[in-house]
């Protein structure tokens, strides 16, 4: 009678088998590590630096340099803000010569990356950088043309994704070489506030901020004891910046 044919059971070796393990392994390992990265920061945003006069750390000044200091890193970080570009406030701003370079706040990165050292590294970088634009608005025709630096940074925005955020350390003080807030009572009533709102919407164009959010740092300071000129300064710019070119203002920084 034939033998019959058996088959014995196929034996791996232990090593073998802990090698096809291993592969399995180190791709749960890379998704672990992958899914502990914290997320992506894509808010696009913008610093305004006032140089003028009114900005200098004396009694009458708001001291832009410490308001930036103090302010600046909390918004950058609080808002989420994935880079930052930047703007002066001159007597001229859309044409003033000061110019430095966008940071990115949310560096390439791989799986290993230390994200949040390399967030704190960018955090540095962009304070020292708005002291930089800052020092430079101050030497370069020393003024306060707040509508072109707020038109200024409201170019370098994206006009897609998420909507822009804007710190403006200012007073808000406008004075240029064409127009002052306040000068011979353009501001007094509704109707000079308004032709001169007309006026400047008609010769410079409306800052392209609609639905950008706006957080002040020193706005009116200089009305602080002067209330019948704070509620005509206040109204101003609440007719410029909300009601015509349709920005939202928020007052957690100021």
């Amino acid at each position: 009678m034939p033998q019959q044919a058996t088959f014995a059971p196929s034996r791996r070796p232990r090593a073998a088998a802990l090698l096809a393990v291993i592969p399995s392994a180190a791709l749960l390992l890379g998704a672990v590590s992958c899914s502990n990265q914290p997320d992506e920061l894509t808010t696009p945003c913008g610093v305004v630096v006032d140089g003028s006069g009114s900005g200098a750390a004396t009694k009458d000044g708001f001291d832009a340099k410490k308001k930036l200091e103090e302010t600046l890193v909390p918004f950058l970080k609080e808002q989420k803000c994935g880079t930052v570009e930047f703007a002066p406030i001159t007597a001229t701003s859309l044409s003033s010569s000061c110019k430095v370079d966008p940071v990115d706040l949310d560096p390439p990165h791989g799986a290993t990356t230390d994200v949040e050292a390399e967030r704190t590294k960018a955090l540095r970088i962009a304070a020292k950088t708005s002291l930089d634009e800052l020092n430079c608005a101050r030497d370069d025709r020393p003024g306060s043309d707040v509508w072109g630096g707020i038109d200024r940074i409201a170019e370098k925005m994206p006009t897609d994704g998420p909507a822009a955020k804007l710190l403006v350390v200012s007073d808000f003080e406008q004075a240029d070489p064409e127009f002052s807030i306040g000068r011979d009572g353009n501001i007094a009533t509704p109707a000079k506030r308004k032709s001169s709102i007309d006026r400047l919407v008609r010769d410079r164009g409306l800052p392209g901020i609609r639905d950008m959010e706006i957080f002040p740092v020193g706005y009116g300071m200089k009305y602080a004891n002067k209330p019948s000129r704070q509620k005509q300064f206040e109204a101003f710019w609440t007719e410029v910046l909300q009601e015509r070119a349709k920005a939202h203002v928020d007052t957690e920084y100021q």
